[in-house]
């Protein structure tokens, strides 16, 4: 059978290509219905990676953050209808140490390989896990983002001491709001400070105990552990921010992506005993711990509706290039693509 997929050409240039797939008892087909754009699509969109990227990643379809509807299971495993998150990691191997999502072997949707901005998706059952009817799907688009992290705090919170009478999370964005939410629920003792720069930004974490503009930081400003969801170009500044106020011996979590080094200053680091824990993506465990975290609390679900921002119904390019377009300018929340059948 053909396959649509919508790969990014060039920058702000899709086009269409139909690309022949084979069924078999060992994939499943999914549609894609609800599609969120990530930063990281929006890198390849804007052409802002580096040249010697781009020429050997595109043309490429986008989107790694998903859900669909499962129309094929030769295995049994789903019903046809079944809505389901997707899981772009794919490991092709194992490793008692090393997690899937750090084995260089790994590949990723939407990195060197078709994203999930196509009419189906060919996956095995292990790369999809059931959702709940309870979630909404605007909520569940992201959940990728979520489980990134959800892996990130399960790696910091088995390298911070324990002592944890406060944190503090830099970023006032999507990512640093998703972190700072599931740490108020994954660490309920805690007093939660916020750090950003936009003040509108900030009024959205009704759930901190406190949020403070980066430019008001007082002197005596102290916290036990953070974590940096900055990235870009504001990275240093951020890193080195939590380096200057954090006590010593904390742990340091860092969320961000730059796509340019980040000097930082390892007189303090090395002078109050830092420890710095680096995360990226996620694997099938951190999904699964979400979905057990989302039944456990699922007030974090409404506190995630409120970073659901333009839906757009995509039918053909035009579309999908209006919401890419419309993403750029947001100044809070994540842009969902609605497939229209």
């Amino acid at each position: 059978m053909l396959n649509t997929v919508y790969q990014l050409k060039r920058p702000r240039q899709f086009e269409v290509v139909f690309k022949e797939m084979e069924l078999d008892d060992r994939h499943i087909l999914v549609r894609p219905t609800h599609l969120s754009i990530c930063h990281a699509d929006q890198r390849y969109y804007q052409g802002t990676r580096p040249d010697e990227v781009l020429r050997v990643k595109l043309p490429m379809a986008l989107i790694h953050e998903a859900i669909g509807s499962v129309i094929y299971d030769p295995s049994g495993q789903f019903q046809i209808g079944d809505r389901v998150v997707m899981i772009p990691n794919l490991p092709l191997e194992e490793d008692s140490v090393i997690a899937e999502n750090y084995l260089r072997s790994s590949r990723f949707r939407a990195s060197g390989m078709d994203g999930f901005l196509q009419e189906y998706v060919q996956t095995t059952a292990d790369r999809i896990i059931l959702l709940s009817d309870q979630v909404n799907p605007m909520v569940a688009a992201f959940t990728e983002l979520v489980s990134v992290s959800y892996h990130a705090l399960q790696r910091w919170l088995r390298t911070a001491h324990t002592r944890r009478n406060e944190t503090a999370v830099w970023g006032d964005g999507n990512l640093g709001y998703i972190t700072a939410l599931l740490i108020h629920y994954l660490c309920p003792q805690t007093k939660l400070y916020v750090v950003g720069v936009h003040e509108e930004k900030l009024s959205y974490f009704t759930f901190a105990d406190e949020v403070l503009l980066t430019s008001q930081l007082k002197e005596d400003f102290t916290f036990d552990h953070a974590l940096e969801c900055v990235g870009g170009q504001a990275a240093q500044y951020a890193i080195n921010q939590i380096i200057d106020y954090i006590r010593p011996e904390g742990t340091i979590g860092l969320l961000g992506v730059s796509e340019e080094p980040v000097p930082l200053d390892t007189r303090m680091i090395l002078e109050k005993g830092l420890r710095i824990v680096g995360s990226s993506r996620s694997g099938r465990s951190d999904f699964e711990g979400l979905m057990e975290l989302y039944q456990m609390h699922p007030h974090i679900l409404s506190y995630l509706e409120n970073i659901v921002g333009e839906e757009f119904v995509v039918r053909d390019i035009k579309d999908i290039r209006n919401a890419f377009e419309a993403d750029i300018h947001k100044l809070m929340g994540k842009t969902v693509m609605i497939w229209d059948e």
